[in-house]
C-alpha cells in the first residue's frame, strides 16, 4: 500500500496559537489516534474538536479497538535550525479485527468539545487487520513539522 496522504485540520494552527494544546510532548497532555471507516465524510475546513468526529458516527468498531482510539506514546518535540517537529511512537491495535480508511490525531482532554483535532491521514483505500496488528505508522521524519522560512 502506498504511504497515506496526511493533512492538518484548518483549525489546528488557530488553536495551537491560542494555547489549546499546551506542551504536546508534556506528561500531562494526551494525544490519541482514532480510526474512521470509508463512510466518513471528513471536513478538513470545518472540523475542530472531537465533537465533530463523533457527529459523523463512522468511527471504526471491532475486536481490539476501543472507541476514541489509542494513545500516541513517547511524544517528543524537537527543534533544529528553523524547524520544529512533533513525533510519537507508531500506534498499534494488537490482536484486532478492524477495517479503516482514515486515522485522526487529536488532543484528548476527556471532553469531546475541548479535544482539539490536529490532523488526519487518508490511507487511500481500506486497511484491515484480522486477529492481528493494525498499525498507524508515522512518517520517519515526524508526525508534524513546522518550518520557519
Amino acid at each position: 500500500m502506498a504511504d497515506p496522504t496526511a493533512y492538518i485540520f484548518s483549525n489546528f494552527p488557530k488553536n495551537l496559537m491560542k494555547g489549546k494544546f499546551g506542551d504536546l510532548s508534556g506528561a500531562g497532555v494526551t494525544v490519541k489516534c482514532l480510526l474512521m471507516t470509508s463512510d466518513a465524510t471528513i471536513s478538513q475546513e470545518e472540523w475542530e474538536t472531537l465533537t465533530d468526529v463523533n457527529n459523523d458516527t463512522h468511527e471504526v468498531s471491532g475486536d481490539g479497538y476501543t472507541t476514541g482510539g489509542a494513545e500516541a506514546t513517547t511524544k517528543a518535540v524537537t527543534e533544529a535550525t528553523k524547524v520544529t517537529t512533533f513525533d510519537a511512537d507508531d500506534v498499534t491495535w494488537t490482536s484486532s479485527t478492524i477495517t479503516a480508511r482514515y486515522s485522526i490525531l487529536y488532543l484528548s482532554t476527556g471532553t469531546a468539545g475541548t479535544s482539539y483535532l490536529i490532523g488526519y491521514a487518508d490511507f487511500g483505500e481500506d486497511k484491515s487487520s484480522s486477529s492481528g496488528d493494525f498499525t498507524v505508522a508515522w512518517d520517519a521524519s515526524g508526525i508534524l513539522t513546522l518550518t520557519v522560512p
